[in-house]
Formats: structure tokens, C-alpha cells, sequence
């Protein structure tokens, strides 16, 4: 009997991942402490690469007056995905739909020169879309997102170079975290009134993503209807086990808010100039990349994203201390580590119920009183008993390398 194809609603519940309650609401999943531990070590994985690639973070509210969204254009052309407003006092405030208004603002607040661009911002920001109870599922479609954003503000002649090295970022993200994506979109308007009625700016920004995509040599095919309101963008296209496809990853260059929002910087003449805005996300919203990530790897993620990185289990009660002692100093090596004691079964059920942490160390006589651990990996190898200092240590560069390999 073949085994089913893995659902992250199921499996998420099965390893107490996430779960829902309906006082909390429909699309309103909350997170178990392994999911949360997921989730974090995803959003600090990326703030990382991030920094590494010149962003830096900011931290903005996920309110917003209705004035903002007009002035952005969601309000016109976004309304129906989002919620209505709430009056305070004379005001209406808004759950936001997007984080780019609240950027564009954050641009504005202080004048800037072409020597400080591109400059590159970016939020894991929370934003809400009132979606309608018959679409929501699992992690994929929710009300309450959090997006791993990024815009940089850049000169026209710099928008390429920092949309390619948008896709790289994007590429190698993937390869840490063994995913694959099964092409490249380029998304354009189509028919009807749903974006902004500016041939110009379309034209403009379509020709500098193929630009983008020619430079990074990738494949791709174009889809009308798929773009956002105010441009085209580059879609990162991902399957589930099923063969649906979803967007992940996202780059976009843009024309329009820069606009609305009447941003500018002061050239090497003294004049002011228009900047170009270059939306980003490398993973998208982290609701739909966890859920990507549990279904691609069946609940057995990567060992630096793995809930618990090492279980280790004592054969009995006397090797109980020492394996102890051996996840204290794991956790002082920075792993998560968990003992699972005779009290949880026999030897045979813990190893079963650890099947998908990444490392197990069984502890018995012979190691307890050698100072060493017999290692049994994931899939299926054995390295033998190796010393519990030369253990962690290899388990320490293996989740500090990132990657999916799980030994050298």
C-alpha cells in the first residue's frame, strides 16, 4: 500500500506543530513550541542572510489610517481582500493589507543622496486579508500573515543588479532549505480594471524584469492576470506533493508607489530624482513556507531547522545520568537536545518515535563509561560510537553550514 501524500494539516498536528481553535477563528492558526521553534529559527535564518546581503530591519505597525492605502492605490484596487476600517474617534484605521506603504513611509521620513542607495529594508511584518472561510486550509491560506518583506530604494541603472541578486538570495535560500521550485513566472496585467491604467510604467518595468531573468539566465514563461495591482513581478513558482502549484518567492520593480508616495533623492547634480522601489520576499509569507517545508520533507526537516536535533536515548536507568549530562552540554553547544528515557518504552519505540530527529545518540554501558555515544542518523546510517565532545561537534557544523547533508 503506498504511503499518502503528506498533508501539513495532518502532519502539522501529528508532530504538534500548529493547530487552530475556533474561539481564536477560522484562519487563525496558533503555534505548538516545536512549530514556534521552526518558525523562529526560519525567520532568523533569513534576518541572517539578510544582513549578510546588506538589508537592514525595521519594524513597523500592522495598523494603518485609510489615507494610506488611497494613497497607495490598495484601496482601490485591493478593497475586496481586505478589512473594513474601524473608526478611532475621527479616524479610520485599517488592518494592513501589504507592507510596502508602511516602507514607502519609513523612505520618506528622512532625505536621502544617491550615495546612500540602493538602500535595502527589510521586516518579517505581520498583515491580515480577509479571505473567505471556503479557501482557508491549513498554513497555505490565512488571515493573519507574516511576510518576509524587503524594498530597496534604488537609481533606475541600479533596479536590475538588485533584482538579480534578489533571485540569487532566493536560490540559495531554496538549497538550504531543500526546496524546489518548478519554474519562474513572469506575471503580467491582464484585462479589466483591476491595475493601475498606466501603459508606461507597465512597459517600463516588464522590460527591465526580462532584463532581470536574461542576466540570471533562468527559464521562465508569462502569465497575464497575475500581477500585482501596480506592476509585474517575478513569481517563484513551488508544488505541493500533489503537483498544485503556489507562489512562494516574489521580486518585483516598481514604478508606482515611488510615485503616489512622491519619494525622491537628491542626485550628484543637486537635483531631486525619482527612486525606484524593488520589492522582495525570499520565502514569502512564513505560514506557506512551513507549510511547503513539512510537506517537501515529510515532517524530517533540515537538521539546523529539525524542532529537536538530538535525542538521546540511555538503554537504561544506570546510563540515564550520563546521557543527561550529554544533552546539558549539547544545549550549551547551542543544539536542542532531548533525552528520551526508559520511562518512554523500550529502546526500540524511542528510536521509532525519534525516527525523524535528525541525530540519535544511544547511550549503554559501554558507552556511559567510555565518554561516548553510538550515533544512528536519520537515514538509516550508523558512524559508530564517537566520542560525546567530537558528537556535538560535528552536529554543531553540520547545523551551523546549513544545508540539508546530515553528515560529512
Amino acid at each position: 500500500m503506498n504511503d499518502p501524500l503528506p498533508d501539513h494539516r495532518r502532519l502539522g498536528r501529528e508532530l504538534d506543530l500548529f493547530d487552530t481553535d475556533p474561539l481564536m477563528g477560522a484562519g487563525l492558526p496558533y503555534w505548538l513550541p516545536d512549530g514556534a521553534t521552526v518558525r523562529h529559527t526560519l525567520e532568523e535564518y533569513i534576518r541572517d542572510a539578510e544582513r549578510r546581503a546588506g538589508y537592514r530591519h525595521v519594524h513597523s505597525p500592522a495598523l494603518g489610517k485609510r489615507e494610506l492605502y488611497e494613497i497607495s492605490g490598495h484601496w482601490d484596487h485591493y478593497r475586496d481582500d481586505m478589512y473594513p476600517p474601524m473608526k478611532l474617534g475621527a479616524e479610520e484605521v485599517v488592518l494592513r493589507p501589504s507592507l510596502c506603504p508602511h516602507h514607502a513611509l519609513i523612505y520618506r521620513s528622512r532625505s536621502h543622496s544617491y550615495r546612500e542607495l540602493p538602500m535595502r529594508i527589510a521586516e518579517i511584518g505581520a498583515m491580515h486579508r480577509a479571505e473567505l472561510s471556503g479557501v482557508l486550509g491549513g498554513l497555505t491560506r490565512v488571515r493573519a500573515i507574516h511576510l518576509n518583506d524587503a524594498h530597496i530604494f534604488c537609481t533606475l541603472d541600479q533596479a536590475v543588479a538588485e533584482a538579480r541578486a534578489a533571485l540569487e538570495l532566493i536560490a540559495r535560500a531554496y538549497a538550504d532549505l531543500g526546496i524546489e521550485a518548478v519554474r519562474h513566472r513572469l506575471s503580467l496585467p491582464g484585462a479589466g480594471g483591476k491595475y493601475v491604467a498606466d501603459p508606461e510604467l507597465w512597459r517600463r518595468a516588464t522590460a527591465l524584469l526580462r532584463e532581470v531573468l536574461a542576466e540570471a539566465g533562468v527559464a521562465y514563461e508569462e502569465a497575464e492576470g497575475e500581477a500585482a495591482f501596480y506592476g509585474p513581478k517575478i513569481d517563484v513558482q513551488i508544488a505541493d506533493p500533489a503537483g498544485r502549484e503556489s507562489t512562494l518567492s516574489t521580486v518585483q520593480i516598481d514604478f508606482h508607489q515611488p510615485a503616489r508616495f512622491d519619494l525622491h533623492y537628491i542626485g550628484a547634480d543637486g537635483a531631486r530624482h525619482r527612486p525606484v522601489m524593488v520589492h522582495r520576499s525570499i520565502i514569502g509569507s512564513v505560514e506557506r513556507a512551513v507549510a511547503h517545508l513539512v510537506e517537501a520533507h515529510r515532517g524530517a526537516f533540515p537538521a539546523w531547522l529539525a524542532p529537536v536535533q538530538l535525542a538521546v536515548l540511555p538503554v537504561a536507568e544506570e546510563q540515564v545520568e550520563p546521557a543527561a549530562a550529554l544533552v546539558r552540554e549539547a544545549l550549551a553547544r547551542g543544539l536542542r537536545a532531548e533525552l528520551a528515557g526508559p520511562g518512554d518504552g523500550t529502546l526500540g519505540a524511542r528510536i521509532r518515535a525519534a525516527r525523524r530527529v535528525p541525530y540519535q545518540a544511544v547511550v549503554g554501558a559501554r558507552e556511559a563509561g567510555a565518554g561516548l555515544a553510538a550515533v544512528r542518523l536519520r537515514d538509516g546510517r550508523r558512524p559508530g560510537a564517537l566520542p560525546v565532545p567530537d558528537l556535538l561537534s560535528r552536529i554543531a557544523e553540520r547545523v551551523a553550514a546549513r544545508g540539508t547533508a546530515l553528515w560529512d
